[in-house]
């Protein structure tokens, strides 16, 4: 079985922000070589989330309303009381999850014809890390 190993850091500009990470985790594919398997993508932040979904404007706003709705910014969270302010951020990354696998086909991800990749960040503006793994023959 091959495998790659790859951490991509990047900055976010926002407290909130939806980063497209298709072609980086596509050009990983590449580079493993790999034919047939999976791709782990897993954001590695508490405050952040991996998803798939379609790659519109609208549903990004539908997704934060939504989200913000479930958990909105500014209760006082329990969280709140070790010095932090973002509790609503631990709670966004749980209904987002924190990683996913995706299909490789004939050396390629496997998505539908609308999907995307995306790290969902919930509490940015600084240095973030996401580790992208590639399994299979």
């Amino acid at each position: 079985m091959k495998t790659l190993t790859d951490y991509v850091w990047f900055e976010t500009k926002q407290k909130r922000e939806l980063v497209r990470i298709t072609d980086a985790v596509a050009e990983r594919v590449t580079k493993s070589g790999v034919q047939e398997g999976m791709a782990l993508v897993s954001a590695m932040h508490i405050t952040a989330g991996v998803f798939v979904n379609d790659d519109e404007p609208g549903l990004w706003a539908d997704i934060w309303e939504w989200l913000q709705h479930l958990c909105p910014e500014g209760p006082d969270y329990r969280h709140h009381r070790t010095g932090e302010d973002n509790g609503d951020a631990h709670l966004k990354s749980l209904l987002i999850h924190h990683q996913i696998l995706v299909p490789i086909t004939k050396g390629k991800l496997d998505l539908g014809p609308w999907q995307a990749i995306f790290y969902a960040e919930f509490d940015g503006q600084r240095r973030k890390r996401m580790i992208i793994k590639v399994m299979g023959e």
